[in-house]
């Protein structure tokens, strides 16, 4: 089977996009995270606002990231590489930790960032493979 090698740097420029945005992301986690802590810590309105500023622009950026990854799809037609969305938290968890800010809602969107976290390390894992594959090509 002959590649196009073209379209295999396509894909590689999209898979490098794909984990600079990750990185990002992961940034925006870990911030927020750090937040999350001090939120647990010494509690108030303002942590928790900035906390979920943070947690706002990694959502928006792992938009970005699904955009990518079904771009990187399909530049890769001939490879599956299956990745799903992830990393979100629901508008009710939200209106809890504020409204309700205490250690129980602080825990659980803790647990959740750690989630997101977790499901950035898979995927940048996976498109990591992708390129070490396209390097072999």
């Amino acid at each position: 089977m002959s590649v196009d090698p073209k379209e295999v740097q396509e894909a590689r420029v999209v898979a490098q996009e794909v984990l600079g945005l990750l990185t990002e992301v992961e940034r925006q986690l870990k911030s927020a995270r750090n937040w999350g802590f001090y939120d647990m810590v010494r509690g108030g309105l303002l942590a928790s606002l900035i906390k979920h500023s943070k947690i706002d622009k990694a959502e928006a950026l792992f938009q970005r990231v699904q955009i990518k990854l079904e771009q990187l799809q399909k530049e890769l037609s001939d490879v599956s590489i299956g990745l799903g969305p992830g990393a979100q938290i629901s508008g009710f968890e939200r209106f809890m930790d504020i409204a309700f800010d205490n250690i129980i809602s602080d825990w659980m969107v803790q647990s959740k960032i750690h989630s997101s976290l977790t499901e950035v390390a898979r995927i940048r894992s996976e498109v990591s493979a992708v390129l070490q594959t396209l390097d072999r090509l």
